[in-house]
């Protein structure tokens, strides 16, 4: 999303709204009157996503959908038109559906995807002249199918839009004919699996010619992104290979677990695949962002697929301004625990200076599982990570109100389909239902539940009948192995209860495994009695908003799921849970039995939210409070996550590498007792091969004494040493140690002891830690809040006293306070090491990794950014959860991050940097090595 049209200067708006006109309040007070009809927004004049793509195409629209059944003239178009609204959509019609487009290849059939109507609308709302915005769509392009694909008709790139502004899309091939769409005839046998063979060979002029197509399209500026390995030929021509491998870990892993679903162990390494695709995939969309990105752009980013782009964006550009929506639940913290990648997917989507949810419930679980999880403070406001605030807010999600109820009342061939419903079911109560053929939307419950209910209360047979509508699913997971078994399922409910309660002339359950057009599913809506959604977990629910507004005459009450991501929002319908059938039976009945006064004002209630709370006032309202935060939070001082591949890449190119590290906290642990905090035999194998490299010099920079480093480190000849923050140096391969301050008068630490002295017989736990250069005391052991009051008070009494008498600093440590001559610091090594590794004699390292943890490592980070070295050749890195500012340009949250980095270095990648290697070797590893 591109700066508003509406540039104009105001002198009123504060520091940050100079910097970005989109907080000016013409801008911020987007005019947004829900539920009014506007002519405009449903036009010629802007672009108009189809808002109802998930219907299967009306009669009228299959014959218009080949060039050569279109009209080509305005008479021609004006036959058989039976209102004002339906002449215009005809001569719309007229030379094709859309405007001719110069170098449009026309064997491209761009096909949009079916369901998420709701964000379609927003889409086409934010490209519409109502709003101040220049809207740009990325998104991936789908699976390319070829032309002469023999099972299905030509297709090719679809309009991208799956759930985002931002999108990760996929081509839906259009179905022969629309009872061929839903399930196999043999339930029992898998859908053959095309062969991937040498895949689809796309050349260069191709995507140039698609690419200009999309720019100019009715729908506003598209742009795709072309997700493949690698490049074809020097031509640049791409492959495309399994293309459905780009969404597997979302809608295998990401997918199943958010709506509470665990899979059975696995050796993991299909799942190492999938995360590597994932990464890549993110990766590639961060890429083709940036190519068009202009400093001030808004980026919208939607949905599971795209869980990572956020800390992608943020790395490369540290003051970009990013908002994310979720439009699937969030689980608690006790079911993200149980993915591997837990913590890549919390860091990669608090690269957002927003992050907004479908329910209050959802939100609350994201904060606590970045405390429980990653250790960052969170509130019901927000998450404070790595020095900035990330706003955390609820945006219940709703729909055109004015489409769909324009469709529903002033579509002629919709009051046909209601006639026709009337007269096949006259006399009976109607229960409509329709849901995907997920495991997730409760079919199976409400089938359940209705079996009971005709049960026990059988003065309802033959008077009410249930028509359930299934549509496909589009998650890869649930198509492939639980939808074989949940649509047997259902096919045996469905037999068992019209055995049980039907007869020659009466089926209790009517189901549709198809998808419906349009004016069969408004009609649906509108003669329905009660509408039934039973979804066990889900985020947001557009069959509940649109039944809402077809009831605006018949007022037939809402039965909803407590666990719909709507429900919230729905507080006046009635709310069951789908697992207590005996309650939903109940329910079912009590909605039957409701007098026309009682539905009247409940619906009353639930038509106001929906008819003003549409998807136009949600886009507005989530861009306004971005704004909002965005004025309110410096997000500048954000520290983005290490971008791994960067580093890799860096650490490839260069021939003369410098690398310093902090012990405590970076390498090991914070722990209680400091003479426990030794190095595991990982940490020692990392470091020992890193430093074995002649290429590398690597250093430990340490508060710790010489005769620990000695102990724990010492044998690693090619290690260089340095410790008491700088006092003591010990170069590679030399068992002698340089002391750079024995010319120091040292009688402050007679002074300082009696202080320390003085608190540790005041603090239970404290102790005295002696060095040969520095005092330090600990307060680990004692009570965390006493400890910290003391030492504020300890700190305070030597700065009055002992600061002001010699040249010494204090400093506060994790835990501890430190004195030490002002001389004395972890920058000033950091210059000399710098200096002696060719600095001075121009020939300069060509990478620089430089981590640690608490405060007194700041003084190396500051050092680096004072060197003439060329600032994307350093990386200095801060370590932990802790949300304080730091001069450091990433950051990793804790000591095995670090030791994993260093790892991927020396060639033995973790699973979860598969996606880092893959990125700078073009392909995915085959193993954890890779030559360095």
């Amino acid at each position: 999303m591109a700066l508003p049209k509406d540039e104009s200067p105001n002198d009123g708006l504060d520091a940050f709204s100079e910097a970005h006109p989109a907080l000016h309040p013409s801008i911020t007070s987007i005019p947004v009157t829900p539920g009014e009809p506007n002519p405009s927004d449903h036009n010629n004049e802007g672009p108009h996503w189809s808002a109802n793509s998930y219907f299967a195409p009306s009669e009228e629209e299959n014959t218009y959908s080949s060039p050569e059944n279109r009209p080509d003239s305005p008479s021609k178009a004006a036959a058989g038109a039976r209102t004002g609204a339906d002449l215009l959509r005809r001569l719309s019609l007229i030379d094709g559906s859309r405007p001719e487009v110069l170098d449009a290849d026309p064997r491209a059939n761009l096909k949009s995807r079916r369901g998420t109507s709701a964000l379609f609308d927003s889409f086409s709302h934010l490209s519409s002249p109502q709003t101040p915005w220049n809207h740009t769509l990325v998104g991936w392009t789908g699976e390319i199918k070829p032309a002469s694909d023999a099972q299905s008709p030509p297709a090719s790139p679809q309009i991208p839009g799956s759930h985002s502004t931002v999108p990760i899309s996929k081509l839906v091939p259009a179905p022969l004919n629309r009872a061929s769409a839903p399930v196999p005839v043999d339930g029992s046998a898998r859908p053959q699996v095309p062969s991937h063979g040498e895949g689809l060979r796309i050349t260069k002029a191709d995507r140039q010619r698609l690419e200009k197509q999309l720019l100019r399209h009715d729908g506003g500026k598209i742009v795709p992104v072309w997700l493949s390995d690698e490049l074809d030929d020097e031509n640049g021509a791409i492959c495309l290979k399994d293309q459905a491998r780009w969404r597997r870990y979302a809608e295998r892993e990401l997918y199943t677990l958010f709506h509470y679903k665990q899979h059975e162990p696995t050796d993991g390494r299909a799942e190492r695949k999938w995360w590597t695709d994932y990464y890549r995939m993110n990766q590639m969309f961060a890429d083709r962002i940036l190519h068009i990105y202009k400093p001030g752009d808004i980026v919208w980013i939607h949905d599971y697929h795209l869980l990572l782009l956020p800390s992608l964006l943020r790395q490369r550009i540290p003051n970009i301004y990013i908002g994310f929506f979720l439009h699937i639940p969030f689980p608690s913290s006790e079911f993200l625990r149980c993915l591997s990648r837990r913590k890549e997917i919390l860091t990669g989507v608090l690269g957002a200076n927003m992050i907004g949810f479908q329910s209050y419930s959802y939100s609350r679980h994201f904060s606590s599982c970045c405390t429980r999880i990653l250790g960052f403070d969170s509130s019901s406001a927000g998450v404070d990570a790595y020095g900035a605030h990330v706003a955390v807010d609820v945006f219940p999600i709703g729909i055109d109100a004015t489409a769909a109820t324009q469709i529903a009342y002033d579509d002629h061939g919709v009051e046909e389909k209601i006639a026709g419903i009337r007269e096949l079911y006259a006399g009976k109560q109607i229960i409509v239902g329709r849901d995907r053929l997920d495991t997730v939307r409760g079919v199976a419950q409400k089938l359940m539940a209705f079996e009971m209910f005709l049960e026990r209360y059988p003065e309802w047979l033959g008077k009410v009948v249930l028509i359930q509508v299934t549509s496909p699913t589009s998650i890869e997971e649930e198509k492939e192995d639980s939808g074989h078994k949940i649509s047997h399922k259902i096919s045996e409910l469905i037999s068992k209860i019209n055995g049980l309660y039907g007869s020659l002339s009466y089926s209790p359950v009517q189901h549709y495994p198809q998808y419906l057009s349009r004016e069969e599913y408004f009609a649906l809506l509108r003669v329905a009695d009660v509408g039934l959604i039973t979804s066990v977990r889900d985020g947001m629910n557009t069959t509940s908003l649109e039944y809402i507004v077809c009831q605006r005459d018949n007022h037939g009450p809402l039965i909803l799921s407590e666990f719909s991501g709507t429900a919230g929002s729905l507080s006046s319908a009635i709310h069951i849970n789908p697992w207590d059938l005996g309650g939903v039976a109940h329910a079912i009945n009590h909605a039957l039995c409701m007098s026309p006064e009682a539905k009247q004002h409940q619906h009353k209630k639930l038509f106001k939210h929906v008819t003003t709370k549409t998807v136009q006032a949600w886009s507005g309202t989530y861009l306004k409070r971005l704004l909002i935060n965005l004025s309110s939070f410096d997000q500048s001082i954000a520290t983005p996550a290490l971008d791994k591949a960067k580093l890799l890449s860096q650490y490839r190119q260069a021939k003369k590498r410098l690398f310093m590290f902090d012990y405590d906290g970076t390498l090991t642990p914070i722990v209680k007792d400091p003479q426990a905090a030794i190095p595991s035999d990982r940490v020692i194998r990392t470091i020992k091969t890193l430093a074995s490299d002649p290429r590398n010099a690597v250093w430990i920079i340490s508060g710790r004494d010489q005769a620990f480093l000695d102990e724990w480190m010492g044998h690693i000849s090619e290690l260089g040493l340095s410790a008491e923050h700088g006092s003591f140096i010990r170069q590679p391969k030399t068992e002698e140690w340089e002391n750079l301050t024995e010319k120091t008068d040292m009688g402050w630490q007679k002074d300082v002891m009696e202080v320390f002295q003085h608190y540790t017989e005041r603090t239970q736990g404290s102790f005295i830690e002696r060095k040969r250069i520095a005092l330090t005391w600990h307060y680990r052991r004692a009570d965390p809040e006493y400890g910290a009051f003391q030492a504020r008070e300890c700190k305070m009494h030597l700065e009055n006293t002992v600061a002001k008498k010699w040249d010494v600093e204090v400093m506060t440590g994790k835990a501890n306070l430190e004195v030490r001559p002002t001389f004395v610091n972890k920058g000033e090594i950091v210059k000399r090491l710098v200096d002696e590794y060719g600095h001075e004699t121009e020939d300069p390292p060509e990478f620089v990794l430089c981590s640690g943890d608490d405060f007194t490592d700041e003084d190396m980070f500051r050092a680096l950014l004072n060197t003439k070295l060329p600032q994307d050749h350093i990386f200095s890195v801060t370590v932990g959860a802790s949300s304080k500012q730091t001069l450091a340009g990433w950051h990793l949250l804790e000591p095995s991050d670090v030791i994993s980095t260093i790892g991927l270095l020396n060639g033995a990648a973790e699973a979860g940097d598969f996606g880092a290697v893959a990125m700078v070797d073009g392909k995915i590893p085959e193993t954890g090595a890779q030559g360095s």
